[in-house]
């Protein structure tokens, strides 16, 4: 007697797919400019500055980027940043972030910036402000990148030092076009900094916010509410409440979703266990960035092809969908928008 076997279904042509993703054109809007610091690069501007550091080669830092939670990170990523005190510093860090964006055929970066992690320490607050702009206007001009700054308040910090900053920032208006708030998000809801979003949002900046990482769906309510965000960065745990996801996919709200680091920092045991494809299928507005690159194991397209080996729920057309919310989730110009869509689209049909 034969045996009768059913064909296997048919598997996507991971080449073909992981080619597709690297070369579509794409925003990335959750990157923090200071975590995309390479070992190597905070070595280079250690020696530059005269600054000691705690590791004795690249191979040293660089293995102890072991990390078990949100804390764990934020303390090697603050004494990383301690390299960084000249304007010229935060152009070379950015630089070399844009570099690696053309490279993942990034079109459009918002980059968060977080000035009192480095106006602590008596940098100041002009050096990384006009540092940054000035890297943004270099990615224009020789990788064709439109860049764009938001300045993030440090939750852990209070409301008094956020307002201060915003008010030191002030005179360099024209070099940002938003505010946003991260650091360590336990027992630091979005409450606590009512008073300055609002008056963020007086000066007509844009307000975007780290909410549902390691907080829980209300802390992503508070900020909708509260701070009247129009994005919200991570949000992944608004999948443990319906009616969040309800109403996330009604307003249409972005979640910048960033798939290595919520594994690096344990908010997904695996990547197979993510809940990037509920999201999408759940009509939400998500977007896929690579949030501090150069501690979680990646850059973006890192993280596309890690989250789309993982989940093979994920295919073509959620490619697709992910890379055009990222323009739609932007804040560019509604022209610049339409014509990295059309890009989009040409690469689909040629694929």
């Amino acid at each position: 007697m034969t045996d009768s076997l059913a064909p296997a279904p048919a598997q996507p042509d991971r080449a073909a797919l992981h080619a597709l993703l690297r070369r579509m054109p794409k925003a990335e809007l959750h990157i923090h400019i200071e975590g995309s610091l390479e070992p190597e690069l905070i070595f280079r501007l250690a020696a530059r500055n005269g600054v000691a550091l705690a590791y004795p080669s690249v191979a040293a830092l660089r293995a102890a980027y072991a990390f078990t939670d949100l804390q764990s990170f934020l303390d090697i990523y603050y004494a990383g940043a301690g390299v960084l005190l000249k304007e010229a510093d935060f152009f070379d860090m950015a630089h070399a972030y844009f570099e690696r964006a053309a490279a993942d055929h990034v079109v459009h970066a918002e980059l968060f910036f977080d000035p009192q992690t480095h106006t602590e320490r008596g940098v100041p607050i002009e050096a990384v402000i006009l540092g940054l702009a000035r890297a943004c206007r270099r990615a224009q001009a020789e990788f064709g990148i439109s860049a764009r700054l938001i300045l993030c308040f440090l939750r852990h910090l209070s409301e008094e030092a956020a307002f201060a900053t915003l008010e030191q920032a002030l005179p360099w208006r024209e070099h940002f076009v938003g505010v946003g708030l991260d650091s360590s998000e336990r027992g630091h809801p979005p409450e606590k900094f009512a008073r300055v979003f609002a008056r963020a949002g007086a000066l007509g900046l844009h307000r975007v916010a780290h909410a549902g990482e390691e907080g829980p769906p209300a802390y992503i309510e508070g900020a909708l509410d509260v701070l009247q965000v129009e994005r919200i960065d991570h949000g992944v745990r608004c999948i443990e409440s319906p009616a969040l996801v309800q109403r996330l996919a009604a307003l249409r709200m972005p979640l910048t979703v960033c798939p290595l680091s919520n594994v690096k920092l344990r908010v997904y045991d695996t990547m197979a266990g993510h809940s990037l494809p509920a999201l999408l299928q759940a009509g939400l507005c998500a977007t896929v960035n690579s949030d501090d690159p150069a501690y979680f194991g990646g850059y973006v397209n890192d993280n596309y092809i890690a989250a789309f080996d993982a989940l093979p729920q994920l295919g073509r057309d959620e490619a697709y969908r992910l890379a055009r919310n990222s323009f739609e989730a932007s804040f560019a110009p509604a022209a610049d928008k339409a014509r990295w869509t059309a890009q989009l689209d040409a690469v689909f049909a040629s694929a």
